[in-house]
């Protein structure tokens, strides 16, 4: 019998920004398939964070997937939902609230800061660097900051089953992106959150602080968002001008809901400027940077494919992000 290490982890009631909690249970078996259902719920302490009282303290973890912990011998990620005693969803649990759709494929291109010392990696102590323009897809010291952590978390994440797609430096000294693609709109969420909890969990190995606000250094530089590509059988199979356009259309009409979801502080991303179209207007075009809904050139080549939702903070929860795009595209006559 072996020792195996199951992380279990959560998303805390801390509001507007909810935080990443996670214990360690040790199971002893004689081997781990990823067969969820042979784990066992387990009890925290919600006063502690924020989702419970002192007097009626205790919630309940419930296993919905795992993943293998490339960081640690013979253990998993074991990514759980929150209830009540009674055995309703707790408040603050919003993957309960999502419901999978396979044909949905999605596809989170997550934007986040590497900080050290209160600053981006690669600012000076003092003042800034040179201004923006160099570091998009960069190569070469004085142009991309911390690789070495971002190449690291790459291996960790594509070890662990998650299904990345790709990485580039951003647009920000220090600011870098990776692609996480899923067919199935809870899987695609599912390994967004672990390859977040990676993230800062080898923050920790090397001192580094990830840094998920939407506007990480304010002034004249660019702000970090989700972009959210996502499409469904017709969209990929029929599709037509028509179709996307009439997609677009609807997504307009239920705007300001959708900004409502797509993460606090996003007002001070999208302003209209850097590549972001303002938060309280919608517009959509072919190829266009600065529009609410991006129509990708490979798309309008044939218009079947995917549509980009550009909205989408950083720190966005990807399970009410997706609640919000399946709930429009029920709208559209497919």
């Amino acid at each position: 019998m072996a020792k195996i290490k199951f992380e279990y982890i959560w998303i805390d009631g801390y509001k507007p920004k909810a935080n990443f909690r996670s214990k360690t249970k040790i199971i002893e078996m004689d081997s781990f398939d990823g067969d969820i259902s042979i784990l066992p719920e387990w009890a925290f302490d919600g006063s502690s964070t924020k989702q419970a009282e002192g007097n009626f303290s205790d919630l309940l973890l419930t296993p919905v997937r795992s993943y293998p912990d490339p960081g640690r011998r013979d253990a998993f990620f074991v990514l759980c939902e929150v209830f009540n005693p009674d055995g309703t969803p707790h408040e603050s649990n919003t993957r309960h609230g999502l419901k999978d759709v396979p044909d949905i494929w999605v596809g989170f291109e997550q934007e986040y800061v590497i900080s050290l010392g209160g600053k981006p990696l690669g600012f000076p102590k003092d003042g800034f660097p040179a201004p923006q323009g160099p570091y998009y897809c960069a190569v070469g010291t004085g142009n991309v900051a911390g690789r070495d952590f971002v190449e690291a978390h790459l291996d960790e994440c594509i070890d662990a089953g998650l299904g990345m797609s790709g990485i580039n430096a951003e647009v920000l000294l220090g600011q870098w992106e990776y692609q996480v693609f899923a067919k199935g709109s809870l899987k695609a969420c599912d390994d967004l959150m672990i390859s977040r909890y990676m993230l800062h969990r080898m923050g920790e190995y090397y001192g580094y602080k990830i840094d998920l606000h939407p506007k990480p250094v304010k002034g004249d530089w660019n702000g970090s968002g989700m972009h959210t590509n996502f499409s469904n059988e017709p969209m990929r199979t029929k599709g037509g001008k028509k179709m996307m356009n009439d997609i677009c259309e609807a997504f307009a009409k239920t705007h300001k809901e959708h900004m409502e979801a797509y993460g606090p502080d996003n007002d001070q991303r999208l302003t209209g400027l850097h590549e972001t179209q303002s938060i309280d207007k919608f517009s959509y075009g072919v190829s266009d940077r600065g529009a609410s809904m991006r129509i990708p050139a490979s798309t309008a080549k044939t218009w079947k494919g995917h549509l980009e939702d550009r909205r989408p903070a950083s720190n966005a929860d990807p399970y009410l992000i997706l609640q919000k795009i399946q709930k429009s595209l029920e709208k559209v006559k497919f």
